[in-house]
């Protein structure tokens, strides 16, 4: 169990000053707001604390706040790895080198995946606030993400109702504020939907201001290799509310409360689970009665100070034609009807970083598909933590946008998924250190999972969460932190990827066999459309990076052992993850073959090129050249469909320099997924499209992947004529706030943490600056 809790330019040097000293200035709020109340559970709006969460709908009839804990996951049960063995690699591998790749395929699906499966993250159930208001006018809902408060108010016959909602990280609670100049009459009631038929949960009346939920996890739809798999028993969890009024009455109901000529009233709202405590439903009662026992003025005072030191680090504005008077659905309508709102582009980049201070901090789990807002039992693709793209898309803006402490609840679920991969990889695969599957859930199992090798038998997926740990390092420089934290992980998948590689008949070069592109396939030459290869260039490209950053650590770290000389010969005979085909493009698979959907929402073949930093205009132009090819194919051929791909995109557009193309895809993203609570959606609902999103951004204004240079504004839009970002994050301990005019850089100030010496780019000039830790200098252009 877990426990919670700069030789061309002409630059003036106008200042450098200790670190601390320094201080932000003032901006006003980001708010989403909304003229009438949400009707379905994509236009409520979301408030997490990183453990707890909610999703508010502001109904004036009954309002409903649905409940999320990211703990709340049906139990481990019984389901076990996978019956494959080191010899059945060596037949999948022989089948394959045969070009017998569709036999290939079904083996590897045969003996290495448990097939479909579902076990899904689930809601903790809903809360219903019965007002039971008519006549009701001049409503206003709105999501303050600077305060991270939900607030509605309205007029009932005229007289004035508010309703404030927040999830306190100080006091672990759900606390609501309700104030009425005529009296709320009405009812309060807790419950959880049914699992096929059968209570989840049980709601009392504990007295006159009390309810409890009580229940446990169960699945009784789960299924497990195709076949059903019910799951009787899972984590079990205490919820508790109390009202505190200031007049009128509160009774109780069996299992529900009422009041009466209520005027004001604060409600508290407490919950635990066994997967953080054993003791949960004591610790329920010791929140409840901690924030109970406190006004909302001093509650709602320390959770702004709490989420402030984290979203205040950060601002982007783009100060042009603001739009703020008209609703944010109105201003995303006018979006997908052609108009433009930089406006709502920069609310939208807050908004990811929003997301993941609510729904990532230290001593939860990490962000899942949809965060941690579901409001289902069987959620879309389970809610879990899919690692061939989406969980690592989750946290590129992590670091960037000077939020690098909310990457540790990745790092700690990866870590224990690395202690459940040494068996996999053991008895699987017959190699050392530590094998992760491309989807896993709270239990972290390391089995695959799929009835296709298309979709599910990807190899890559360790090699790609690795990167998360050597990036942290690089934007941190924290030689602790890549010691204790970073190496060891890194070096148990260095061992499995040493132990995986094998070397091709064909040209002597180490591969990775079985391998494939997720989730995309190939023609092969019996005209057949199959996934399997002998060296996908992702897997290529994943190991050639991860090799790099182990051997890279090993010289920081003066390590010298014996998997450190292997891998420095297995690095030098490696295949290239990076082949320029025929007709200019990247080659997806080993060999040039006949794509079966050319137009595939993956890029997974430009992964070296990003989220990887292998390519770069000045010592890889070809290469370069090749990758912009590659991703026009894509789109010409219909690509970047869901949320998440088009924000790939964005990034992909972004390294390239090119701000038109990265644009054109921040509008086709707010057109084809953006609802009007901003949510990514395909549909359905995915977190990883607005994560992904504020990552693209990020790398439109500043780039710092390319060893000893730093670039600014590298793919500022034309359109986004006069702005600034403040606070913005970059490798080597640095801190940027960059003003521009007429889309012309204009001051640019930095700060140092650790010592630093880099070239500073702005178009075509450059030049060389060096700084010592706590300094800060502040240049004009």
């Amino acid at each position: 169990m877990n426990t919670f809790r700069s030789s061309q330019l002409i630059l003036l040097v106008l200042a450098i000053v200790f670190y601390s000293c320094q201080t932000k200035e003032k901006y006003p709020d980001d708010v989403l707001w909304y003229a009438q109340p949400a009707s379905k559970w994509m236009e409520a709006l979301p408030l997490g604390n990183g453990r707890i969460g909610v999703m508010a709908f502001g109904d004036p009839k009954t309002e409903h706040i649905q409940l999320n804990d990211d703990s709340l996951w049906p139990g481990k049960s019984d389901w076990g790895g996978t019956p494959g063995t080191k010899e059945d690699i060596e037949k999948i591998r022989a089948l394959i080198f045969a070009g017998k790749n569709d036999e290939a395929d079904a083996l590897f699906v045969q003996k290495f995946s448990n097939k479909s499966i579902l076990r899904s993250h689930q809601t903790l159930g809903d809360l219903y606030i019965d007002f039971g208001h008519e006549n009701v006018t001049d409503y206003r809902r709105e999501l303050n993400l600077s305060n991270a408060t939900f607030t509605t108010t309205y007029r009932v016959n005229g007289q004035l109702f508010s309703e404030k909602v927040i999830v306190s990280h100080p006091d672990e609670a759900i606390v609501i504020e309700l104030e009425s100049e005529s009296g709320l009459n009405g009812s309060i009631a807790m419950s959880r939907p049914m699992d096929h038929g059968k209570p989840t949960a049980r709601t009392t009346a504990l007295g006159d201001n009390l309810l409890q939920m009580s229940g446990e996890v169960t699945q009784r739809g789960a299924v497990f290799r195709n076949e059903p798999s019910p799951i009787t028993s899972g984590v079990k969890f205490s919820t508790q509310l109390k009202v505190k009024n200031a007049d009128g009455k509160v009774t109780a109901g069996d299992s529900t409360l009422h009041f009466t000529d209520v005027k004001k009233a604060t409600i508290y709202l407490s919950t635990n689970s066994s997967y953080y405590h054993e003791d949960f439903q004591q610790q329920t009662e010791k929140d409840l009665a901690a924030v109970s026992a406190k006004d909302w003025a001093d509650i709602w005072e320390a959770h702004v100070a709490d989420h402030r030191s984290l979203y205040d680090r950060m601002h982007l504005e783009v100060t042009q034609n603001s739009l703020d008077s008209l609703a944010t659905d109105q201003r995303l309508a006018r979006i997908k009807a052609g108009d433009l709102d930089p406006g709502l582009e920069s609310i939208l980049f807050q908004y990811g970083r929003y997301l993941l201070i609510g729904s990532s901090r230290l001593g939860t789990n990490p962000a899942n598909l949809q965060g941690l807002w579901n409001n289902k039992l069987e959620a879309p693709w389970n809610a879990d933590y899919h690692l061939n793209i989406n969980l690592q898309m989750n946290y590129w803006l992590a670091d960037a946008t000077n939020l690098g402490e909310l990457n540790t609840p990745l790092f700690d679920y990866i870590d224990r998924a690395i202690e459940n991969g040494k068996t996999t990889a053991r008895e699987n695969f017959g190699c050392r250190g530590s094998f992760l599957a491309h989807a896993t859930d709270l239990w972290a199992p390391s089995w695959l999972r799929s009835n296709t090798a298309y979709w599910g038998c990807s190899m890559g997926a360790g090699g790609w969460i690795m990167q998360h740990y050597w990036n942290h390092y690089l934007y941190t420089q924290d030689e602790e932190f890549l010691k204790n934290r970073a190496f060891p992980a890194m070096t148990q998948l260095t061992q499995f990827y040493s132990d995986w590689l094998t070397e091709d008949p064909r040209d002597g070069t180490l591969v990775s066999i079985p391998s494939t592109s997720p989730e995309n396939r190939f023609i092969n030459d019996k005209g057949k459309a199959v996934a399997t290869c002998a060296g996908s260039a992702m897997d290529q490209q994943i190991i050639a990076e991860l090799f790099d950053n182990y051997l890279k650590a090993c010289e920081i770290l003066q390590v010298d052992s014996p998997l450190f000389k292997t891998v420095k010969q297995q690095r030098a005979q490696l295949r290239p993850g990076f082949v320029i085909g025929s007709d200019g493009r990247i080659l997806e698979w080993d060999r040039e073959y006949k794509e079966f959907e050319p137009g595939h929402r993956h890029i997974s073949h430009l992964y070296g090129f990003h989220p990887g930093s292998a390519v770069s205009i000045e010592h890889s132009p070809e290469i370069f050249k090749a990758v912009k090819k590659t991703l026009d194919f894509r789109l010409e051929n219909g690509g970047a469909g869901p949320g998440w791909s088009r924000a790939w995109l964005i990034n992909c557009s972004a390294r390239l320099f090119n701000a038109a193309m990265a644009y054109d895809n921040i509008q086709e993203l707010l057109k084809r997924s953006i609802a009007d609570n901003l949510f990514d959606e395909h549909p359905p609902f995915q977190i990883d499209g607005n994560f992904g999103y504020t990552a693209g951004v990020t790398e439109m204004l500043l780039q710092s992947h390319e060893k000893g240079i730093i670039r600014l504004l590298p793919a500022l839009p034309d359109n986004w004529k006069t702005g600034h970002i403040t606070g913005i994050h970059a490798r080597g301990g640095l801190e940027f706030d960059i003003f521009w005019e007429r889309t012309l850089l204009k001051e640019v100030t930095i700060r140092a943490t650790k010592d630093a010496a880099f070239r500073l780019v702005y178009r075509k000039k450059d030049k060389d600056i060096e700084l010592e830790a706590g300094d800060e200098i502040t240049l004009t252009f």
